[in-house]
């Protein structure tokens, strides 16, 4: 079984009584993670029912509220306990189901799970105002991946694993960039297999969360624009060439990247400027929320070997770390490009002091800034700038910046230092913020 760090976050906040919503892409593990927290709770004496609608049998019970409180009662009497609610997103109303079941203050914790769909992201979140708390499950990050397949030899120890052992780390990573992050392609014993399982998982997430979605429109359409949009993933989205290409209108390609965006499919990346004269600001640049996924659009799965191709699948994972890292955080990820060419793949954004993020798919040897980063440094002066690559640790001064070479290995490290920078500037106490805390503890 894949160990997923959030885990600790939703036992933590079982403690609560507000909703634990659990949400994220289709086949992220959402699922097993209930699994797992109630099997955990049972062994501690609790009383825990799961009810899904995914099972005919269970559907009847979610048909209204009293249906669901009388089953509940038959299992618990009056007593506390916990309450699981699976693939909720098939529920009609059902943020206002959920909501009029809370406001009743039962005595039962409820565990709510749902794909993310439309639905869920958008009308149940806003039911629920202060009524839940959201945890996003993503695939399985690349650090999860090799705590797995090391056996959780060396947990939590990835940048140390990296130095030991070099060669079986970048063997690790190279698998993880062709393949991705679903639970079930990395189970998956044999290529063939897990080719099998990605391509199940995309005509689900076709079927299931698309189809319902574009009423009258064609899904072909749709998976035109995904596969146009993985071939130029970290490139500058071009919507009148997207339009296009694709054969459909520019206001259907904006409806449609909102829905791949809302979907947990694609992360559009906004640009950062302050002179919106002379910085480009309209262009988005997409990045896949799991670059298996993204290969497989474009019939590469477990076929990226190319520096070029690698390249670029690294720069998504980066930025797929950055991302999930930094969720929850007053960081926003920009990116910055220039129309004099000047490029810096990321920007962590906060307040007068951006840190300019650039990636570098080798081992550096020497220490050498781009002329890209080296703009951004002379006309922003931040106290920081970092070059992600694959080895090479180590930092050099610019001017009053400290420019920060980075090893992937040990990159959510650093961002677990920074996120906990600014927690203890602004004197911010631990109670407030138990989760993240506990899970950087955790990590160390």
């Amino acid at each position: 079984m894949i160990n997923r760090l959030i885990l600790l976050d939703i036992q933590m906040h079982l403690r609560q009584p507000e909703i634990t919503l659990i949400t994220g892409p289709r086949q992220s593990g959402k699922t097993t993670l209930m699994n797992i927290l109630m099997n955990d709770l049972d062994k501690k004496g609790e009383k825990c029912l799961f009810l899904s609608m995914d099972f005919e049998s269970d559907k009847s019970f979610f048909s209204s509220q009293d249906a669901l409180i009388h089953r509940v009662q038959l299992e618990f009497g009056d007593h506390p306990g916990y309450v699981f609610l699976d693939e909720i997103q098939r529920k009609e109303n059902a943020g206002i189901f959920l909501k009029g079941l809370y406001d009743m203050r039962l005595p039962w914790k409820m565990i709510v799970s749902g794909s993310g769909s439309i639905e869920l992201k958008e009308k149940v979140s806003e039911s629920l105002a202060g009524r839940k708390r959201i945890f996003e499950v993503r695939p399985v990050s690349f650090h999860e991946f090799l705590d797995f397949r090391t056996n959780y030899k060396n947990a939590g120890n990835v940048y140390s694993y990296s130095q030991l052992f070099p060669v079986k780390a970048m063997e690790l990573l190279n698998e993880y960039l062709n393949f991705g992050g679903y639970p079930r392609v990395i189970l998956a014993a044999t290529v063939r297999e897990k080719l099998l399982e990605i391509n199940e998982i995309f005509q689900s997430y076709i079927d299931r969360d698309i189809r319902p979605l574009i009423p009258g429109d064609h899904p072909e359409a749709y998976i035109r624009l995904i596969r146009l949009l993985a071939a130029q993933t970290g490139q500058l989205v071009n919507l009148s060439n997207l339009s296009n290409e694709a054969g459909i209108t520019m206001p259907t390609v904006l409806k449609h990247l909102w829905i791949a965006e809302k979907t947990y499919f694609i992360k559009l990346i906004q640009p950062f400027y302050c002179n919106i004269r002379k910085e480009i600001t309209k262009s988005p640049v997409i990045y896949f929320a799991d670059h298996g996924m993204r290969n497989f659009a474009i019939s590469a799965f477990g076929t990226i070997h190319r520096p070029k191709e690698t390249g670029f699948v690294f720069q998504n994972l980066v930025g797929n770390t950055l991302l999930s890292e930094l969720f929850a955080t007053p960081f926003v990820v920009h990116f910055y490009r220039t129309t004099d060419k000047a490029e810096v793949d990321f920007i962590i954004s906060r307040p007068d002091d951006p840190i300019g993020v650039e990636v570098k798919f080798t081992s550096i040897r020497n220490p050498v800034i781009s002329r890209s980063l080296r703009n951004f440094i002379n006309k922003y002066h931040p106290s920081e700038a970092w070059v992600v690559n694959l080895s090479f640790s180590g930092s050099i001064m610019v001017g009053k910046t400290r420019v920060r070479f980075i090893s992937f290995f040990g990159l959510p490290d650093v961002i677990h230092d920074l996120v906990g920078s600014i927690e203890r500037n602004y004197m911010i106490e631990e109670k407030k913020f138990p989760y993240r805390i506990l899970r950087q503890k955790s990590r160390k």
